[in-house]
């Protein structure tokens, strides 16, 4: 009895790993947005481009349309690699000729660093449209810039301490798989037969 409750509250356990499916689904409706979005704004650029537009402006465009585009990519990593490190692997993606290189590759160290990798690169575009703007704005909110520069190297600073925290884990699981080579921990007991003691013989 007490082994099959087990086995029941094991299965219900696991099975809880699809409640996240529906939330990959949902960034996968935010991805649908985010293309509608970049599509307004690059038929924005395109229609208000003339021979008299300023250099700054449209410079200002295509960092928008970056900016959108590592949001969609950033949104992207998410639900392939989360899916596919806590849900359930994409079977459907297994013999496809386009499926991602990275796919099936990313654990969830890789998965960290990839977004705070794409968290950084938003943080750059979006410094290099305030740098933009300041020469067309006479009154620039440098305080809000400044929080902007700082916000960009906190991302800078914790990807850096992430990737000494991977490395120190790797290291440190390198050096275990070396010293359990050098000293196997599983030592073979050996047994050695006592010999049996006679008492002196019956009269």
């Amino acid at each position: 009895m007490r082994d099959l409750i087990e086995d029941n509250v094991e299965r219900a356990i696991f099975a809880s790993r699809w409640l996240l499916a529906p939330m990959y689904l949902g960034l996968a409706a935010a991805l649908l947005g985010v293309s509608i979005k970049f599509m307004i704004e690059l038929w924005k650029m395109v229609t208000t481009i003339t021979v008299s537009t300023p250099t700054d402006e449209i410079t200002v465009g295509i960092l928008t349309l970056i900016d959108i585009a590592l949001l969609g990519n950033l949104i992207l990593i998410v639900i392939f690699a989360g899916y596919e490190n806590f849900v359930s692997k994409i079977s459907a993606a297994e013999d496809s000729v386009d499926r991602p290189s990275w796919m099936g590759h990313v654990d969830f160290s890789g998965l960290k660093m990839k977004l705070i990798g794409s968290l950084v690169a938003i943080s750059v575009i979006l410094l290099l449209k305030n740098f933009v703007d300041i020469a067309d704005e006479k009154d620039v909110d440098y305080t809000a810039i400044a929080w902007r520069i700082g916000l960009h190297l906190t991302f800078v600073i914790s990807g850096v301490l992430f990737s000494v925290m991977d490395y120190m884990s790797a290291k440190r699981d390198v050096l275990l798989a070396r010293a359990n080579q050098d000293h196997p921990t599983s030592v073979k007991t050996q047994f050695v037969e006592v010999p049996r003691l006679e008492g002196p013989p019956a009269d």
